[in-house]
């Protein structure tokens, strides 16, 4: 256990800027331009009135308390829909990071230094593998959730300096406190569909001589092409051709793409965003869980896991030179 926490330290130590200081420069311009923009709406806006419901309403007389209520809870519902680009930022950093993280030792041949150490190449990719799928997904949460809090307080301000006070309402609202919850509820699921990504990737990085990023991206997209051409030449004799809309989503989107969150709610009806309620995270996490009883994401999920493996099999015999 001590072992595993001092590899967990190392990898976020060697990688601080990607897996902190990227998200936070992120979270910190985000701040100036949307709380900006809305300091800006307040400031000199001019213009009193609101939209709801097609309704104009003048803010500075104050509004209908049921409407002010409405708000109230589209805002604290939603309000963590705001850290949406950290999450664009995590997908970005966690992709380069799996291409690295096995390759970089053998390209700079520190794995020689790493390999005399009582460290087994198991526990080795192992917290690679953690760090990837729950380390820098922990650290964008938590970034996620203070850079929402401080742009739902200004937009709070924005909104009084306009004659609407949402304080008392926003803070009435459960679904500000559970906010935090629900984004750490989708964790589990969020590692369950990036397995496939996060396995083939360090199975690229522990075999590729160079050209790591040609070899992971390239590689599936060549397969579309030689399927394309197979199914152009074997079509003209025979019907039995590949399904490649089936490879494409099932195979290329979901190894290339498992480390995008919210990738599982391409795979069902998610009708969550009602335009009277706004959006509801039961909802939204229920019908994000019910992906799981498709039994291809727990195929798909076993394939990344026997990746991982075969990464850790290649780290041990794969030496540059």
């Amino acid at each position: 256990m001590k072992t595993m926490k001092w590899l967990l330290r190392r990898e976020f130590w060697e990688h601080k800027g990607a897996f902190f200081w990227a998200p936070v420069a992120v979270a910190v311009a985000m701040i100036v331009l949307v709380g900006g923009g809305f300091m800006y709406a307040m400031a000199f806006g001019g213009s009193e009135h609101i939209q709801i419901d097609g309704r104009n309403v003048v803010a500075i007389n104050g509004i209908p308390p049921d409407l002010r209520y409405k708000i109230a809870h589209v805002a604290a519902s939603g309000y963590l829909g705001l850290a949406a680009p950290l999450f664009l930022v995590l997908t970005v950093v966690v992709f380069f990071y799996c291409l690295a993280a096995l390759h970089d030792d053998r390209r700079d041949r520190s794995i020689l230094f790493w390999k005399s150490l009582p460290l087994s190449d198991r526990d080795t990719v192992l917290s690679k593998v953690l760090t990837a799928l729950v380390v820098a997904p922990l650290i964008t949460i938590a970034v996620g959730v203070v850079t929402s809090l401080v742009l739902l307080v200004l937009g709070m301000i924005s909104a009084a300096g306009k004659g609407v006070n949402l304080f008392a309402p926003v803070l009435m609202e459960p679904n500000l406190y559970l906010g935090p919850l629900y984004l750490l509820a989708f964790l589990p699921l969020y590692i369950i569909w990036a397995l496939p990504t996060v396995g083939w990737l360090l199975m690229v990085s522990s075999w590729a001589r160079s050209k790591v990023f040609l070899w992971a991206v390239g590689t599936p997209l060549v397969a579309v092409v030689v399927l394309k051409w197979f199914n152009f030449i074997v079509g003209h004799v025979s019907n039995r051709v590949f399904d490649i809309d089936w490879f494409v989503s099932e195979v290329v989107a979901r190894g290339l793409g498992g480390l995008v969150p919210g990738i599982w709610l391409s795979q069902g009806d998610i009708g969550v965003i009602n335009q009277q309620y706004g959006l509801d995270p039961n909802t939204l996490l229920g019908l994000s869980y019910a992906t799981l009883a498709s039994p291809g994401v727990w195929v798909a999920a076993a394939v990344g896991a026997a990746m991982i493996y075969a990464a850790t099999r290649l780290r041990r015999w794969r030496d540059e030179g």
